[in-house]
């Protein structure tokens, strides 16, 4: 399954090493990400590497959960328990016993369900609605958000208590325009999978339009890419790709102006950077911290308060 998640950038690198050490543990995970990331995609994948992997592995979208059945829905009820209820139902957590739940958009629970789902990942015993006792299950959560749960606890909207508890290895997966050195790649793997989805000859990308598609900055992020990509393998199937095929909302974006230099995706040392310029404008200016203050577009007392901060002479 990890070879469905497809990058070579640093940060991306960074993901999998992590991910494929926590797959082999029966550790709670917390998968944050934009949406169109691939949470799902990795939650499959952490369950297909681990020691549950011949179990079941049980989806719950808790955004989609009507608030009056989350907690049937989650851990069962008895019969009579309310309304409709004409026989026992086992919750997805008793039906994943022994597997993996996923719990997809986990911002979304009731802040009542979310008390009870603390108490079972502190306790591992569920009650389902109208019982008196509880069941233990075993079940490994992994659960998934592209929420920043920490504003939703500032405001009231998530327990922090159960953060902590989710929040025993956190995976977060980078957003595409993080890592667009990523782009041709997937673009291959999708024209590929697509052509043979539907049996048709490999479309290609031209040179202009490969760039377009690796500068756009893909807001649905892969999943809007894999949409593009479905749509091209169709309907220009076995054809060269050129910058006038692409879909209107990637050709009309206006073009960002071009950085003075490009951010390497592991980022810099500020410092060094303004070390490396003053240094850079002196010499320029064999020595003249006038002219020097000029050139960084910055004042001479400033210039002068910069080098002494970092004893540049």
């Amino acid at each position: 399954m990890f070879e469905r998640l497809i990058g070579q950038s640093p940060n991306f690198e960074a993901l999998l090493r992590s991910a494929k050490m926590v797959a082999a543990t029966d550790v709670t995970v917390l998968i944050t990400g934009e949406t169109g990331t691939g949470k799902e995609v990795l939650a499959q994948a952490l369950k297909q590497h681990s020691p549950r992997a011949d179990k079941p592995f049980i989806t719950l979208n808790c955004a989609a959960l009507p608030e009056s059945l989350a907690e049937s829905e989650l851990f069962g009820h008895k019969k009579g328990a309310f309304t409709g209820a004409v026989g026992n139902q086992p919750g997805r957590l008793q039906a994943a016993d022994g597997g993996t739940v996923f719990l997809d958009e986990v911002d979304s629970l009731p802040i009542p369900l979310q008390a009870k789902l603390l108490r079972f990942l502190e306790t591992g015993e569920i009650q389902p609605v109208g019982e008196t006792h509880t069941h233990n299950v075993d079940v490994r959560i992994i659960a998934a958000t592209n929420a920043n749960l920490q504003d939703k606890i500032v405001k009231g909207e998530f327990r922090r208590d159960l953060y902590y508890r989710l929040n025993v290895v956190p995976l977060e997966i980078p957003p595409l325009r993080d890592r667009l050195g990523d782009i041709p790649l997937l673009l291959r793997h999708f024209m590929e999978h697509f052509a043979q989805d539907h049996k048709l000859p490999v479309a290609s990308f031209g040179k202009s339009a490969l760039q377009r598609l690796s500068s756009y900055p893909w807001p649905g992020n892969v999943r809007e890419l894999r949409n593009v990509c479905e749509r091209l393998s169709i309907l220009l199937a076995g054809r060269v790709i050129e910058d006038g095929n692409l879909p209107p909302e990637i050709t009309n974006r206006a073009t960002a102006p071009k950085p003075l230099f490009d951010l390497p995706e592991l980022g810099i040392d500020l410092e060094k950077v303004e070390m490396d310029l003053i240094r850079q404008a002196l010499t320029r200016t064999n020595g003249n911290r006038s002219r020097s203050a000029r050139l960084l577009g910055i004042s001479r007392d400033t210039l002068l308060y910069r080098m002494q901060k970092y004893g540049i002479s």
